[in-house]
């Protein structure tokens, strides 16, 4: 049987189809030593190729005659050719000039070229569907996930202890949100084929009542976008106030029913917006392919909300308050495990806030801020008086801060550990005006909670048959005291703009921080687009 052979089997549209009437010349098989040579050769700088290989004693995965080979080979130009159906640079994977290096194969050299030319695709393809083609502590530093990496060597291996069709079915993310992130994305392609939802309405912001030529552009719209059923109305009228309440719910805005300027922005926003939104998410959706947790806390920080997850559902949410979008305020995104709460905390002040923030207005009045104590380091509190805080900068000042337990405490009067070396955590908080707001970005970096007892107790569930009683048990004492969550909780802290509720929709959030917008630039870079779909 001779090389020629390797075309049967190809029985799959576009690129594949045309591998079928490319001539792959016949040569001897058992000339072995010519492929092991290229192989060897072309795989040198790649050392999980080049072992891999070597391992097995050079057998090929991809370039031989037999029926698993060439259902690996269909396998593969099939998944690089429907690659941006996730989203992916189809350019990366190269798939024509992947198809005309087969074609071209004359020799047991030329086969061991085009054998390795598969594994470095595959490779390259395997890793960018599973975990992302970004790295993402390049595109801002504030995104400090930990990806979970899969080992490169076990993926060829995989090839030969797996089905090839399984293998690269499950190499995307087994989610749920992730598939309904791929079913958005082609309707919202579909939609962008089709023209969008047509013209953006004008006005900064319209009210019930209101009539004119903007408000009929909002009523196309809403109607464009689903959240209003076809009418003539001519006015701002009951029907339409219900939309707009529909949207701002679907947008994570405040149910008002006024198309104001931050309801009037999202409106506005475009099939081509939401569609890089969704195509960032399934990126995010691949960094985090690991094991959540059967039981996970989820705190989406453009959504300004956190969640607890029980085998997949929401078990309790509550509205948050995130890190302000400043270049030292913004929450990062990172995984962890929530170990403990403290009831009743003192806030111990960052270094940061201390020297930025208060040693300022010490140097001014020495008996400022008088609601936290300045302590030396062994934490006693020193005499304010006694210190000329003139005398010391940002770089030298040898005392901390620290705010007692109180009811006026910034911490307010529980806060949620999971120990990292950011310093973030969640906690409740005295400002709870701050909860109303449409755009919730005002911390220094953790995260407030607007029910936080509530939360407390939904932790607490799972060890006490009276989680209330429990946390108000210790509340009451007024004396700082650490309760261990038995076992610890994960703690996902993720920025989606794009996601999926509880009833299958997609829903939409502002990017506050600007960081979708740059992983988007960083993926069309590497050859991303947005792409039209009319099937």
């Amino acid at each position: 049987m001779g090389l020629a052979s390797m075309r049967r089997g190809f029985a799959v549209p576009g690129l594949l189809s045309l591998l079928l009437s490319l001539p792959i010349a016949s040569g001897a098989v058992a000339q072995v030593t010519p492929f092991k040579q290229a192989v060897a050769e072309a795989a040198a700088e790649d050392s999980d190729i080049a072992g891999f290989y070597r391992e097995n004693e050079y057998a090929p995965l991809w370039t031989g005659t037999g029926d698993g080979d060439r259902a690996r080979r269909a396998e593969l130009l099939r998944a690089i050719e429907n690659a941006e159906a996730h989203g992916l640079p189809v350019a990366r994977y190269d798939p024509a000039g992947l198809v005309a290096q087969l074609g071209a194969v004359r020799s047991e050299r030329d086969r061991g070229l085009a054998e390795v030319a598969m594994s470095r695709v595959f490779l390259q393809y395997a890793r960018d569907i599973q975990t992302g083609v970004l790295i993402p502590s390049r595109i801002d530093r504030q995104i400090v996930r930990e990806i979970p990496y899969r080992d490169r060597g076990a993926y060829l291996a995989s090839l030969n202890t797996t089905a090839p069709a399984a293998l690269f079915r499950g190499l995307p993310p087994r989610t749920i949100e992730y598939n309904a992130l791929l079913k958005e994305k082609l309707t919202l392609e579909r939609l962008l084929a089709a023209g969008g939802w047509g013209p953006t309405v004008q006005s900064g912001t319209l009210r019930p009542g209101d009539t004119g030529k903007e408000v009929l552009s909002l009523r196309n719209r809403l109607i464009s976008m689903g959240f209003l059923d076809r009418t003539l109305t001519q006015s701002y009228d009951e029907t339409m106030t219900t939309a707009v309440k529909s949207f701002q719910l679907a947008h994570g805005l405040n149910q008002d029913g006024i198309a104001g300027p931050e309801t009037m922005r999202q409106i506005n926003s475009g099939v081509e917006t939401r569609l890089q939104s969704v195509i960032v998410a399934l990126e995010r959706e691949r960094w985090l392919n690991l094991d959540r947790g059967d039981r996970h806390v989820l705190v989406n920080i453009p959504d300004f909300s956190a969640r607890i997850i029980d085998n997949g559902k929401v078990t309790f949410s509550t509205r948050s308050v995130v890190g302000a979008a400043r270049d030292d305020r913004p929450t990062p995104e990172f995984s962890d495990r929530m170990e403990f709460m403290v009831i009743n905390p003192s806030w111990y002040v960052p270094r940061s806030i201390v020297t930025k923030e208060y040693l300022p207005q010490l140097k001014r009045n020495p008996y400022a801020v008088r609601h936290i104590e300045v302590t030396d380091r062994q934490g006693r509190k020193i005499n304010r008086g006694a210190v000329n805080f003139n005398n010391y900068n940002a770089r030298n000042f040898p005392f901390s801060m620290r705010q007692p337990p109180s009811h006026d405490n910034a911490l307010g009067l529980v806060k949620f550990m999971f120990p990292n070396k950011y310093n973030i955590y969640l906690h409740d908080t005295p400002a709870k005006s701050l909860f109303q707001r449409d755009v919730r970005a005002f911390s220094h970096g953790c995260v407030r909670l607007a029910d936080p007892f509530e939360f407390a107790y939904a932790l607490l569930a799972p060890q006490s048959d009276d989680p209330e009683g429990l946390f108000h048990a210790k509340l009451n004492t007024g004396r700082e005291t650490r309760v261990n969550l038995e076992p610890p909780v994960p703690v996902h802290l993720i920025y989606r703009t794009a996601f999926t509720n509880a009833r299958g929709q997609t829903e939409y959030r502002a990017d506050i921080y600007g960081r979708d917008a740059r992983i988007w630039s960083a993926l069309s870079k590497a050859g991303v687009a947005l792409r039209a779909y009319r099937g």
